[in-house]
């Protein structure tokens, strides 16, 4: 009798420690990983250029520690979409959400086709027409997205209304999310501290912005949304940051800079502002582990390299996340905006601009070549051009010394060339069957590529041609067995399929863009396709 006693108390208590181990694993996925700072620690990170050691232990933490909510949970078996063509596939989606300033369209994009729709104008788009098919198609391929990938994403900022924007936004979808800070933002507009400049569009002075010291968080960075649990959730900054974020735009810009800038503002309407952030660019990565994935488990890795450089750093960038993901030997999907442009945006200087013309070699080997082929003023205009014209939209093309020079080409042969420790390579395929315009060059598969290049994912408010129009976003996947990234004789099982990106939803709901870049998805079958059959 004793021993049925003894025996009933041990599973009660078993019975309570499991359900404790319950509750806590809960908690344990919405306690924020690190410590967020004061509104009083944000200023001092601001005034103090040498910090003292317990708050830059407490920046180092933060910029080195996702925070990771893994609490949504399905209640039944997790579905994958499927189609035709491919059976069942995983969808990732790529958007750089710019600060998450028209969070609403965003939001309603991806969870709901009602709230779309009524955003949309009928005047503009009416019912029944081919535009507002087109917009509420690119809606719905954008909802069913099982891995999303965001970049520029705010937390507690005045501009986006204090938000904390990945975690409102998965939790409105029913997805898992982690977030990874890039900067924490200092500039004196977003602490209250200075009047903004005047207004050039509309000629008013605007007011002192008063900020909620209570809700500031400053915090700026990378997200991952998904509809599986996150595991392995790591944050990798670059130790090879060529542009310091917190001293340069401390210091202001030059004369010279502050010119470009005006000239900038007046012709395409794109207003460049001083941003004074501790921090500096990184990777977010998280691995997404289900039986029906090709060796049970994927890689994300979301990045966001840097812009204020040329393109050589942004190799040394790239080769930093090549080393931190070799060694992975199940697919991995590489997204985000790497900011592949050839020009050097480093805000310049009088001294930098003669250093780059005058002390550069190349530049006096092109004009030997100029003037022993005769080439003029037009002639060399005319060349000019012709280099702009041939990789706007196509940071890829070959590289032609002095004549056509694409100091980008380095980033994708890089990546075309780089091989997994287990042999595997980036899916570099373009095959008409497989892209969404049944284009056949490289990367179209990945990639959305148009009449002219790649359909571009980045543009000013108001363009010059194709002058302010980039393409800057890129997915790149590592599916399973595949040694050479062209070989299309090997599998497609889970590589890259019809690429897109998504121009008419970004520039259907407000006045100017949801965003500066457009949202992207490429779709990635978990069988061998059916339209191989």
């Amino acid at each position: 009798m004793r021993h049925k006693i003894f025996s009933s108390q041990y599973l009660r208590v078993l019975l309570l420690l499991f359900l404790l181990c319950l509750v806590c694993s809960a908690v344990k996925a919405e306690t924020p990983a690190a410590a967020l700072f004061t509104y009083a620690e944000l200023t001092t990170l601001y005034d103090q250029d040498n910090l003292s050691r317990p708050i830059e232990e407490k920046l180092n933490l933060l910029l080195t520690t996702p925070f990771v909510d893994n609490s949504r949970r399905p209640t039944e078996a997790l579905q994958f979409s499927r189609s035709a063509k491919l059976g069942e596939f995983l969808r990732v989606a790529f958007w750089n959400i710019n600060r998450g300033l028209k969070y609403e369209a965003i939001e309603a994009a991806f969870s709901s086709n009602e709230r779309f729709e009524a955003m949309l104008d009928s005047e503009k788009f009416p019912h029944g027409s081919e535009k507002r098919s087109q917009i509420l198609e690119q809606a719905s391929a954008l909802r069913i997205a099982d891995v999303i990938i965001l970049t520029e994403v705010d937390w507690g900022i005045k501009r986006s209304e204090y938000r904390n924007i990945a975690a409102e936004l998965a939790k409105h979808l029913g997805m898992n999310y982690a977030f990874g800070v890039q900067f924490v933002e200092l500039s004196p507009i977003h602490l209250s501290r200075e009047l903004k400049k005047k207004n050039r569009v509309d000629d008013e002075l605007d007011t002192i912005i008063s900020v909620d010291t209570e809700l500031y968080k400053g915090l700026h960075g990378i997200a991952i949304l998904s509809r599986f649990p996150l595991e392995n959730v790591r944050l990798v900054p670059f130790v090879h940051q060529p542009y310091d974020w917190y001293k340069s735009e401390k210091k202001g810009a030059s004369l010279l800079e502050k010119g470009k800038r005006e000239f900038t503002g007046r012709l395409f309407l794109e207003e460049t502002l001083r941003e004074v952030r501790r921090g500096g660019r990184t990777t977010l990565l998280a691995d997404i582990v289900d039986a029906r994935i090709p060796d049970g488990r994927v890689t994300i890795a979301a990045t966001h390299l840097e812009n204020r450089t040329k393109s050589a750093n942004r190799v040394r960038q790239l080769e930093e996340l090549l080393e931190t993901i070799k060694d992975v030997s199940h697919p991995v999907v590489m997204g985000g905006d790497m900011n592949t442009s050839s020009e050097d945006l480093t805000p310049t200087s009088l001294r930098r601009e003669l250093i780059k013309r005058f002390g550069n070699p190349a530049f006096w080997i092109k004009k030997g070549v100029q003037l022993a082929l005769g080439f003029g003023v037009v002639e060399d205009f005319a060349m000019a051009s012709f280099s702009f014209g041939r990789k706007y939209a196509d940071p890829t093309v070959r590289h032609i010394p002095f004549l056509s020079p694409n100091a980008a080409g380095k980033f994708f042969s890089r990546i075309e060339k780089f091989r997994f420790a287990d042999g595997g390579a980036f899916d570099f395929r373009g095959d008409p069957t497989r892209s969404a315009n049944e284009k056949g060059k490289k990367l179209a598969n990945s990639n959305e590529r148009g009449q002219k290049g790649f359909i571009t994912t980045y543009q000013v408010k108001r363009p010059v041609f194709i002058v302010g129009k980039s393409k800057l976003d890129w997915i790149f996947v590592k599916p399973p067995n595949l040694k050479n990234p062209n070989n299309s004789d090997r599998s497609y099982r889970f590589a890259p399929h019809f690429g897109r990106t998504l121009v008419s939803i970004n520039e259907a709901v407000e006045e100017d863009r949801i965003s500066d870049h457009r949202p992207m998805i490429v779709d990635l079958p978990l069988d061998e396709p059916p339209l191989d059959r």
